[in-house]
């Protein structure tokens, strides 16, 4: 999705479509990361749970999303993959040895 950037005084921003902070649950406040691979904006609040198979079948029905892709999907191997609901953020994520050196990113 592309959006304009706008002045704002001195700054700058960005206008968030209100279908996109309903779903994030973003309120008056976010946390801004940055990465090398751009600017990560996310909710104060607690994260997003993973939807379950169930669930994203719903919403596709509601947006009449095309379903022909959906055996390709179902046969990915997601399903075999561990899912841990009491760590939040974790889906099936191998612990990492990688550790970012204390002030190695560059600030301005």
């Amino acid at each position: 999705m592309r959006l304009k950037v706008a002045r704002i005084g001195n700054s700058r921003g960005v206008r968030l479509p209100a279908a996109s902070l309903r779903r994030y649950r973003i309120g008056e406040t976010v946390v801004m990361e940055e990465r090398s691979e751009g600017i990560l904006l996310r909710p104060t609040g607690p994260v997003v749970e993973k939807l379950s198979w169930e669930d994203t079948a719903r919403e596709m029905a509601a947006r009449r999303e095309d379903w022909s892709a959906w055996d390709v999907t179902a046969a990915d191997g997601l399903d075999d993959l561990p899912w841990h609901a009491d760590r939040k953020g974790h889906v099936a994520e191998a612990p990492t040895r990688y550790r970012a050196r204390p002030g190695s990113g560059k600030r301005r």
